[in-house]
């Protein structure tokens, strides 16, 4: 007969309870269980950290824009403060808001009353050489504003 060194209700014992163990009686998460849930906790705060850059990105292009937006305002009012009457063709300067500086090209054209000119002024960031003054395609533009122009009462006949 083979010696023993624990007896047959000890062994069911612990036979038991280790089956209890696994079946979810016992207290606690395995390592699989921790490291799953630690993947989905990582997975989602890098979607919160990517949503925040992409918010922090937006802002600054919205900020531009709406500086390009003033710009093309204000040389619009200049013209009308001043009472020009722009012959039609095209007319380009600089211009700074906001510690920022911008390339602004501006389109005179004809309408079919004669008292009026269209104004179409587009914006751009303007280019990083000092004393150049690029033409960058319509597409880049950071604004653009149509407006009118009326004829000065000086010049009407």
């Amino acid at each position: 007969m083979p010696i023993s060194c624990c007896s047959k209700a000890t062994a069911k014992a612990a036979t038991r309870s280790l089956a209890e163990i696994r079946a979810g009686g016992g207290a606690g998460f395995t390592l699989v269980e921790v490291l799953v849930a630690l993947a989905i906790i990582a997975v989602a705060l890098m979607a919160a950290a990517r949503a925040a850059s992409l918010g922090t990105s937006n802002v600054s292009e919205l900020r531009l824009r709406l500086f390009a937006g003033w710009v093309a305002e204000n040389v619009l009012a200049e013209q009308r403060a001043h009472g020009e009457w722009l012959p039609p063709g095209t007319y380009q300067g600089r211009a700074q808001q906001a510690n920022m500086d911008f390339t602004w090209r501006e389109n005179v054209s004809l309408t079919p009353n004669i008292a009026f000119r269209r104004v179409d002024i587009f914006v751009y960031v303007a280019p990083t050489e000092p004393g150049s003054i690029e033409s960058p395609s319509i597409e880049s533009h950071s604004a653009h504003l149509a407006g009118f122009l009326t004829q000065p009462q000086e010049m009407i006949k």
